[in-house]
């Protein structure tokens, strides 16, 4: 987020001006920081951020400072086709994580979704698209090029070799055929052709990757690495997620941590920008008006606690990560159940609310609640 974040009133008078005058609402724009301006994209509904950034004089580092389900967002929302010119700007971890949330579906690849990020990544300029071709597993890209195209390779002894009917070769050596009838393969042909004249042992790896690797050891691997990235993006395993949703015995809800510290958490670099939550007295659930006492430290880690456990809520609830409305979703069902169950302790142990919170985690307070009414908390 911003360091000084946009008052709310300008964030509205400057969209107002995209549309009624694009010319000033331009200078207006390029005129503020970086993080700013990054802030103003974050917060506007992703159908729009395409305007925005379009407007911008240089739109390269803000694309570039987007967070990774961010930049995900409003690929999706400008459409892969075309996206390119905002591809162009993406950095290496952007496109991959663009990925990692959008082209599996649980633990299963979807091999037409990877298609779609690929190509979308062949029509960037050359530089921008061996940046991120590079950047991702050879075993997703081995993937995607054996849904696509049968690879023959030219024998060592070719007397007599005929090259398949239809194939396309750039060196002689592998001939691509499609493997379905009409398959345009003209992003396929662009790609390979940059790794070949740009990095030979890559394209020579893939090649024989298509060849020779079985699909079940490289979606294995594939699947490794992209489960550890999402670990790191704050996103668990399914399996790890799901203890937000153990039983606890009805005797050990109002249970206190003894010599629990909850409150001593990291910030850790979020994938989602994520406005102020609505801390206050006056605000809808009884977390937020508890956490509005403490101080601006311990607000800070309840801020970073709760976004974790609306990544757990995600993975476990199996919501769509790549999709904008998944993070709001979580955070409501997260600030629901921690009031249910910061309540239950509260008036169990007659202690005031942020004292609880001292001392009770927040994944705790969850599981509470989600105890106390498990037909609605049910994934």
């Amino acid at each position: 987020m911003a360091s000084a974040p946009l008052d709310p009133a300008v964030s509205r008078r400057l969209r107002e001006l995209v549309r009624t005058d694009r010319a000033a609402a331009g200078k207006q724009l390029s005129a503020l920081p970086v993080d700013t301006q990054v802030e103003l994209v974050c917060s506007t509904p992703v159908d729009g951020r395409a305007a925005l950034l379009s407007l911008l004089d240089r739109p390269e580092p803000v694309i570039a400072a987007l967070p990774e389900a961010e930049l995900c967002f409003t690929v999706k929302a400008v459409g892969l086709h075309d996206a390119g010119w905002i591809l162009d700007h993406a950095r290496p971890e952007q496109v991959v994580a663009a990925l990692d949330l959008d082209a599996w579906s649980g633990y299963e690849l979807d091999l037409a979704t990877l298609s779609d990020w690929i190509e979308a990544i062949a029509t960037t300029d050359r530089p921008a698209m061996l940046r991120s071709l590079e950047a991702l597993d050879p075993e997703l890209v081995v993937l995607f090029l054996k849904s696509r195209v049968h690879v023959i390779q030219k024998p060592t002894d070719d007397e007599g070799f005929d090259p398949p009917p239809g194939s396309q070769t750039l060196e002689g050596q592998f001939h691509l055929v499609a493997r379905s009838e009409g398959d345009d393969l003209a992003p396929i042909v662009t790609m390979l052709r940059a790794l070949f004249d740009e990095d030979y042992w890559t394209y020579f790896r893939l090649m024989q990757g298509v060849i020779w690797e079985l699909e079940s050891d490289a979606s294995e691997w594939a699947l490794r690495w992209r489960s550890g990235r999402l670990e790191d993006l704050g996103f668990p395993s399914w399996e790890d997620s799901m203890r937000i949703y153990r039983f606890i015995p009805p005797a050990e809800r109002a249970k206190l941590e003894a010599g629990a510290h909850p409150l001593d958490v990291s910030a850790w670099s979020l994938p989602v920008w994520l406005p102020n939550l609505p801390v206050g007295s006056d605000a809808r659930h009884r977390i937020f008006r508890a956490v509005a006492e403490l101080s601006d430290d311990e607000r800070r880690a309840c801020f970073y606690a709760l976004t974790a456990l609306a990544n757990r809520i995600a993975v476990a609830d199996r919501l769509p990560l790549s999709e904008v409305e998944s993070t709001p979703r979580a955070l409501e069902k997260a600030a629901h159940f921690t009031s249910e169950g910061l309540a239950h302790l509260a008036e169990s142990s007659g202690l005031p609310d942020t004292e609880v919170l001292r001392r009770v985690s927040l994944e705790r307070l969850f599981s509470v609640g989600a105890n106390l009414d498990p037909a609605s908390a049910r994934p």
